[in-house]
């Protein structure tokens, strides 16, 4: 009797296995995966298993007519305050006067043509149509948001 051979890999979104008789047979599965394999994985997970964003931002944002309002007492910064907007608007996209009055709704006052600005420095929103007064979350904001913002305003909620 042989024994196996077992790898196990870890990705962002959970684990991959691969067994096999010997190494050989380990690397021909491996080679045999078809590219972009792991891209397209990732990608059915977060859409189909992620829950709904209003799932993910209960307690936190409340979805109206006119837009998301940030509904949390806990404390944020105008910058988190923006980024939220923007991450619960729909395409993650809003134009400064919108994210205003939303902010408003909200009960935060803020410069907020100034913090959009700013938040361009960093790399957390961009114009897709410099033309239009649209902003948009980058990648980076994204991660932002569900990675530092999400975690630290559901502790207080």
């Amino acid at each position: 009797m042989t024994g196996r051979i077992r790898i196990q890999l870890k990705i962002p979104f959970g684990e991959i296995v691969v067994e096999g008789d010997d190494a050989k047979e380990i690397l021909r599965i491996l080679e045999g995966m078809p590219s972009q394999f792991m891209e397209k994985v990732e990608g059915l997970v977060t859409t189909k298993l992620r829950p709904p964003l209003q799932a993910q931002l209960q307690g936190i944002v409340e979805f109206t007519t006119d837009g998301p309002v940030i509904s949390t007492r806990a404390k944020f910064t105008h910058y988190e305050a923006i980024g939220l907007v923007l991450y619960a608007s729909n395409e993650r996209t809003a134009t400064g006067s919108k994210i205003d009055r939303l902010l408003q709704s909200s009960g935060v006052k803020s410069m907020v043509p100034a913090r959009l600005n700013e938040m361009t420095k960093r790399s957390f929103v961009f114009k897709p149509d410099p033309a239009r007064p649209e902003f948009k979350l980058t990648t980076q904001g994204e991660k932002w948001i569900e990675d530092e913002i999400l975690p630290k305003l559901k502790k207080k909620t």
